[in-house]
């Protein structure tokens, strides 16, 4: 009995090493497989090692922001929300400048440089108008290197910039395009005012990006990334960046003073809402300050007893004026210390108007 199991048990080892040798005769099973060989890539493209050496240079000057900022939950309550956003380094004294709606009503507000540390900074300078702000550093690096600085005046749609900052808290991103379009509008303080000369981009903006650098093919300052147009609030290839020649008149003020000078020539505007229920197009001065440009240069008010209107201005420097959000821009084109022209319409005649251009807060 014993013997005749045994014989079956040898018989059937005997076919299955048939079996399984067969199969590695027949090359059933896979064989090793070895990795391939590299092949040699050669020399980077020009185009790339300067995309690569301008990120290099300008990487350490731009600063990852993050916030802290009280946020009520009822009416007893409250709890402790963050923020994040973008910024570059100013100077060597730790001025750090971003958005003033990424630091807006922040409890705490810290910078990260490189590969660095947070330091905690303190905000210095809210220019809301012009959506720009200056914090600085409680403690400053040795290495402070500030972003090299260039001019808005003479861009081209066209050329080629990079945008550097930190999108959805992924710091250190880099995303390139063009120049779109050129002097752009973009509204600020609940529409009341609006910033002129704005940049227009195709390089990637998204949340995260705002108060990073809008940089040239040279690696110079042009701009501060602010916002987006999109419906889904994710980059579609419209983005918007303040001119530096613009940031480059603000951010001196925020750091001597706290805020930014305020264009002006002395009058108060009706109310935008009033003006264009009564179907008039420009801006109807309902009043005009005593000892300003606009008084010496004998522009007169609405009668607020019988309700005439005085002069209504329709244009600035030839350029059209239909609101008071257009005439602040204008303004601020012009410049503090310049002269506009004013057109204005009094009586259904039109006249031209110069008009200094002072500093309200000054």
């Amino acid at each position: 009995m014993w013997n005749s199991n045994a014989r079956k048990l040898m018989l059937l080892g005997a076919v299955l090493a048939v079996a399984i040798g067969g199969a590695v005769v027949m090359g059933q099973m896979p064989p090793r497989a070895e990795p391939r060989a590299v092949t040699p890539r050669g020399p980077l493209l020009e185009s790339e090692r300067h995309m690569i050496a301008l990120f290099e240079n300008a990487a350490p000057s731009v600063a990852y922001i993050t916030t802290e900022v009280v946020q009520r939950t009822g009416l007893f309550t409250a709890e402790v929300g963050q923020g994040a956003g973008s910024g570059f380094v100013w100077d060597t004294a730790g001025h750090i400048v971003t958005n003033n709606h990424v630091v807006e009503g922040a409890r705490r507000v810290f910078v990260q440089l490189d590969a660095g540390k947070p330091i905690e900074a303190e905000p210095i300078g809210f220019a809301p108008e012009y959506d720009l702000a200056v914090v600085r550093l409680k403690r400053v690096p040795k290495d402070l290197k500030p972003i090299p600085l260039g001019t808005s005046k003479d861009l081209k749609i066209g050329q080629t910039v990079v945008a550097i900052g930190n999108p959805f808290g992924l710091q250190r991103t880099l995303t390139h395009g063009i120049v779109s379009a050129l002097d752009r509008e973009l509204p600020t303080i609940e529409g009341f005012r609006e910033v002129a000369g704005v940049i227009q981009t195709d390089a990637a903006i998204n949340p995260g990006n705002s108060g990073g650098p809008l940089l040239d093919s040279a690696g110079r300052l042009i701009g501060v990334n602010t916002a987006i147009r999109s419906a889904s609030g994710s980059s579609a290839g419209v983005g918007f960046a303040i001119p530096v020649d613009l940031v480059n008149r603000i951010v001196p003020s925020l750091i001597a003073r706290g805020h930014a000078p305020l264009p002006g020539i002395g009058i108060v505007p009706v109310r935008p809402d009033l003006v264009a229920r009564a179907g008039i197009s420009g801006v109807v001065i309902a009043q005009v300050t005593r000892g300003t440009p606009a008084a010496e240069a004998g522009l007169q008010p609405l009668n607020q007893r019988t309700g005439e209107l005085g002069d209504v201005i329709v244009a600035v420097n030839g350029r059209p004026v239909e609101s008071v959000s257009q005439l602040a821009a204008e303004l601020d084109r012009t410049g503090i210390g310049n002269t506009a022209e004013l057109t204005v319409v009094r009586g259904g005649k039109e006249r031209r108007v110069r008009v200094r251009v002072i500093d309200l807060r000054g």
